[in-house]
């Protein structure tokens, strides 16, 4: 099971995040990125144009990056843009953050796999009740996992579901819903020693000796 890319709140067009540029890459002004896209090679296509991410201090703030060239290097996503030429310039860009304009009402070309801004604020139900809401959606190599915020509790209390078939096996968007099946202890606090059953009998037996420690010590 995939999540795509992160979106916007646009009603009809809505803006995509698809990377971020990680860390500059040699001295030529290539980057090397995250990927927020199932399809970097059709998103980072030579040409493509990106609206930026950036503080407003940022002298790049309101500009665009245009796509001059992409490739993996030892397995890394890397990409060069025009108008960064050289490291200096690409230190400048670090931890921006790409968008693409995005027709909203286009799906994604897998089965099983949803935009992320289709994800964020369904419920969440277990046993045919909700419990939360998706709060955001986070992309790892290994596997995507939903962000759901508990009903009446804050983003402190937020909780990590893997993004895969067998905790979240049901994603109905028209129903405004994602069922999850979690294991044991995933929504709940797992008992700890303090949480551990009170041996009634033996505090009973722990009185009575105090009791009597008490009468000799007199």
């Amino acid at each position: 099971m995939s999540a795509g890319e992160t979106a916007g709140a646009e009603p009809a067009k809505t803006q995509l995040r698809v990377g971020r540029l990680v860390k500059a890459h040699g001295l030529k002004g290539a980057f090397k990125l995250e990927l927020y896209t199932d399809d970097p090679e059709g998103r980072f296509v030579p040409g493509n144009t990106f609206t930026l991410q950036v503080p407003e201090s940022s002298p790049w703030h309101g500009r665009e990056l245009k796509v001059r060239e992409f490739r993996w290097m030892n397995s890394h996503p890397v990409a060069f843009f025009e108008g960064v030429d050289d490291r200096n310039a690409a230190e400048e860009l670090v931890k921006a953050i790409l968008w693409i304009d995005q027709d909203s009402q286009a799906a994604p070309a897998e089965d099983d796999a949803w935009y992320d801004h289709q994800l964020v604020g369904l419920d969440v139900v277990r046993d045919g009740a909700v419990i939360g809401r998706v709060a955001r959606v986070d992309h790892f190599p290994a596997q995507d996992l939903l962000i759901v915020r508990p009903t009446g509790r804050g983003e402190d209390a937020d909780v990590l579901v893997p993004f895969v078939s067998a905790i979240v096996p049901e994603v109905d968007i028209a129903a405004g819903r994602v069922v999850v099946t979690p294991p044991a202890g995933l929504f709940e606090e797992l008992p700890g020693e303090d949480d551990a059953p009170r041996d009634d009998t033996a505090d009973a037996d722990d009185a009575a000796e105090a009791g009597d420690a008490d009468s000799h010590g007199d």
